[in-house]
């Protein structure tokens, strides 16, 4: 089953705009063209997990990024390309049974023609993930993530929130709510759309996106 998503309202929309790009805003002193590139590389099976790559990718907007987003399921050789050129890439799939979908793990087995030839060592990565379960296993999936990263020669941002919901005066609401810190994690009900994201796990993918995007400024301009 295909699954279209409408981008929430507040993502920038013109004429002539790539689709799934934003161009957020260059750092102060710097031209678009200078900004880094992130590519939010994802697969979603019932929705939620595009939910989560759009708000990564908005906040890598809002951190002075290009980014992108790329679904795995039907990638193209141009986005394989925006993939070569990236700065940073975000990875991010439902846990299924333990780990990411399979139609992730195709397009992590494909990638190894650019392992052969370390076309994406020195870039920023991070990712993200969501299942049914308050747990799920969810941390299995970005331990993979990790390592394929690390397999590409790639930088691992983890994220930099302390674990929310773990007191008396802490709630659901609470950023990280689900502590990881690895990655970010989701929780969404298995019988519910996109809407079944909670606003806590999209602000906390949303964050992940601006601090990759910030880190891989960093990393394009030290080379």
């Amino acid at each position: 089953m295909t699954e279209t998503m409408t981008p929430p309202s507040e993502i920038p929309t013109g004429a002539g705009q790539v689709p799934g790009l934003v161009p957020g805003q260059a750092p102060t002193g710097t031209s678009a063209v200078e900004s880094p590139l992130v590519v939010v590389a994802y697969h979603s099976g019932r929705g939620h997990t595009a939910a989560l790559a759009a708000a990564a990718r908005d906040g890598a907007g809002e951190a002075g990024a290009r980014a992108v987003l790329v679904d795995v399921l039907s990638i193209s050789d141009s986005q394989w390309t925006l993939l070569d050129e990236a700065d940073g890439v975000m990875f991010g799939s439902p846990t299924y049974m333990g780990s990411a979908s399979s139609a992730f793990h195709a397009f992590a087995e494909a990638s190894s023609k650019r392992w052969a030839a370390q076309a994406w060592r020195n870039k920023a990565a991070s990712g993200f993930t969501v299942a049914g379960s308050m747990n799920g296993d969810k941390l299995h999936t970005l331990q993979y993530f990790s390592i394929l990263a690390a397999q590409h020669g790639m930088h691992w941002v983890n994220l930099d929130i302390p674990p929310g919901w773990n007191s008396s005066t802490g709630s659901e609401n609470d950023l990280n709510r689900l502590g990881i810190n690895l990655g970010a994690g989701a929780q969404a009900n298995t019988d519910a759309g996109d809407e079944g994201v909670t606003k806590a796990d999209l602000e906390t993918v949303r964050h992940l996106g601006r601090r990759v995007a910030q880190v891989a400024g960093l990393l394009r301009a030290r080379r």
